[in-house]
């Protein structure tokens, strides 16, 4: 498949630059899990919760300065959302994002806080990508993908140059396998791009796992009629795109499926270890990790990629065990 413009890891250090000189780097916190220390990158104390920012960040800023007053539009269930409106208000530009009507109330507000437009969709029986090409044709504005376009990967992939600096710095060598979570693999490409050397092992929620599917054929397998109801709403992805199948497949990235059990288990222990509040898409590279579906080694990198959850839900994950059974969990 051949595209006008294609990521590359050029772009993405050109994108970790852009990021470096407007935030810090988030934390890197290091937690044994089993026998070994694991390097989690808390992309979920950014600005925004989540590390959507970082290519909302580096494509809002390729558009033309005379192209910047008709705005953009997004789609998203909440974080690329976010990411758009806060990196559009820092620019002085219009966003309008179209969301599902079942997006989490918390995601919801937080991107009309930012002073982003909000318009509603069904997810059960509306395109998300036909409504936002539609607005964006009628406004004139650049429409911003939240996973398909070369600027988007980019701007992710600055998460792994980030890391791996922060890993040098705290002399753990360089990431020889990395977890991140995939819906669309934007994240997961860009940090392919960025960390050539490394294993990229991509987790989804079960059901949900059309890019491991995809990746193990050697062809795209979209999701398939009739999937289980997820928490991971920010990894509801139901087709991964060309372009970042080609970046994962040609890296040779391996997928994983992980339980909603397992998934809320993950965020248990980030509260109670990392001292972190997880999203469930959030926590699916650490879920992974606890159960062992990637086997944790030397040089492990996770990325821990959103936050953004309802308060009332998180409270639900907590409440499922005590205090007590939390001393007592891997790691």
């Amino acid at each position: 498949m051949t595209f006008l413009r294609q990521p590359t890891k050029a772009g993405v250090r050109d994108a970790a630059a852009k990021v470096a000189a407007i935030l810090p780097p988030s934390p890197l916190i290091v937690h044994r899990v089993g026998a070994v220390d694991v390097a989690f990158k808390a992309e979920s104390l950014q600005p925004v919760g989540a590390f959507k920012l970082r290519g909302a960040w580096h494509r809002l800023t390729a558009i033309a300065p005379e192209d910047r007053a008709k705005g953009v539009v997004a789609f998203s269930s909440g974080n690329h959302a976010q990411g758009v409106a806060w990196a559009a208000r820092r620019l002085g530009m219009p966003a309008t994002i179209v969301m599902p009507s079942d997006a989490p109330r918390v995601k919801l507000e937080a991107t009309m806080a930012l002073g982003a437009e909000v318009v509603r969709y069904d997810r059960a029986t509306e395109s998300r990508e036909k409504i936002a090409a539609h607005l964006a044709h009628a406004r004139g504005a650049t429409l911003v993908p939240s996973f398909d376009d070369p600027w988007i990967i980019e701007g992710q992939g600055s998460a792994g140059i980030e890391a791996a600096r922060q890993m040098e710095q705290m002399e753990l060598g360089a990431p020889r396998q990395v977890v991140v979570p995939c819906g669309g693999g934007g994240l997961a490409a860009g940090i392919a791009l960025a960390l050539p050397d490394a294993q990229i092992m991509v987790v989804e929620p079960e059901g949900w796992d059309d890019m491991r599917r995809s990746l193990e054929a050697g062809w795209i397998e979209p999701v398939s009629d009739g999937a289980p109801p997820t928490a991971c709403d920010s990894l509801q992805t139901m087709r991964v795109a060309e372009r970042t199948f080609d970046v994962l497949s040609r890296r040779g990235a391996i997928g994983v499926a992980v339980t909603e059990s397992e998934v809320r288990e993950a965020q248990r222990w980030a509260a109670a270890r990392l001292r972190l509040v997880l999203e469930p898409g959030g926590a699916v590279a650490l879920a992974a990790l606890l159960s062992r579906r990637v086997e944790p080694e030397q040089g492990t990198l996770a990325i821990l990629s959103g936050g953004n959850t309802d308060i009332e839900r998180f409270g639900d994950v907590l409440a499922e065990r005590s205090g007590a059974d939390l001393s007592a969990t891997v790691g």
